[in-house]
């Protein structure tokens, strides 16, 4: 189904000081608010781009599939084009919410094969776009034990791929909104690969984690965020190194940004990297809005300064 998305620029990421534009190790390059008269658009979850940060595949929360190109303004993004919806569909050919997998979270991509994390059931499915792309069938995999007990509503949040010639290359690195072990750290996975096994990642300051991605310097940057009525709401991106993780380990690693509603973001949930034709490392992310009003999808873009 052809989807019309309306796209207004942010002029600026920082409302306290307009002319700013870098935050950490990232500098703003530019960002959107997207509406939709269509009222499956929203809640999104995920948002991948191919290398050329040009064509995109994005999910929701409600097991929906989203498709299109990213229009630019010279470097700035300028809207969202050739946007089509579908349902995602199950093993039997029937959307996948009929089944009770709810709350399609987190997406990884290796080749033509996409994995989709579902959060309530803790789940993880396996959908082969050679056979038909948005209308492939989604098959699941087989998963550790502890990744079937993670806690309801905080699990599988956050899926890479890691490709050929990085650390852990063929594995799923599966990691946990708020799946807790022992000592209070984020639950992760490997899946697949070389070293299949459970690692940690230190919890500091109430964050939850809210997507992962890679990038081609070989290190998994953590998308996270945290909510309270105390100390408001809040973003950051943490880097850690490849070679650091593996079965057992407790990993760590910096911000490299952070912000506060001092800035335009929302409940951001989707993080994905690519490099540009001037080789430059760009980072896109994208909000769910939740489906209400009093929220905004956001799509965002930053170059990583190195």
């Amino acid at each position: 189904m052809a989807v019309d998305v309306k796209a207004r620029p942010l002029e600026a990421f920082d409302l306290r000081d307009r002319t700013r534009r870098r935050f950490g190790e990232l500098e703003f390059r530019s960002g959107l608010i997207l509406t939709s008269s269509f009222k499956g658009f929203g809640g999104l979850s995920a948002f991948r781009v191919d290398p050329k940060g040009e064509a995109f595949i994005a999910m929701n929360d409600k097991g929906e599939w989203f498709t299109g190109r990213i229009a630019y303004s010279g470097k700035a993004l300028a809207g969202l084009t050739d946007v089509q919806s579908a349902p995602m569909l199950g093993s039997d050919g029937k959307p996948i919410t009929t089944r009770k997998l709810y709350d399609s979270e987190s997406l990884a991509i290796d080749g033509m094969s996409l994995y989709v994390g579902i959060e309530r059931a803790n789940r993880i499915l396996k959908f082969d776009f050679r056979r038909g792309g948005v209308t492939s069938l989604g098959e699941e995999i087989a998963v550790p034990p502890a990744f079937r007990r993670l806690p309801y509503n905080k699990g599988p949040e956050g899926l890479v791929f890691v490709p050929k010639g990085m650390p852990h290359e063929g594995s799923l690195i599966v990691v946990s909104e708020r799946g807790l072990d022992a000592s209070g750290n984020l639950i992760g996975f490997l899946i697949g690969g070389p070293r299949p096994g459970q690692f940690a990642i230190r919890r500091t300051d109430e964050f939850d984690i809210s997507d992962a991605a890679l990038l081609p310097s070989g290190e998994l940057l953590i998308l996270e965020r945290k909510f309270s009525l105390l100390n408001g709401v809040g973003i950051r991106i943490r880097k850690i190194p490849l070679r650091a993780i593996a079965p057992g380990s407790l990993v760590d690693g910096p911000s490299i940004f952070d912000a506060d509603l001092g800035y335009e973001i929302d409940n951001m949930e989707g993080l994905d990297v690519h490099r540009n034709a001037d080789g430059e490392i760009v980072l896109t992310m994208v909000s769910d809005d939740n489906f209400s009003l009093l929220q905004r999808t956001l799509l965002l873009q930053f170059v990583l300064v190195e």
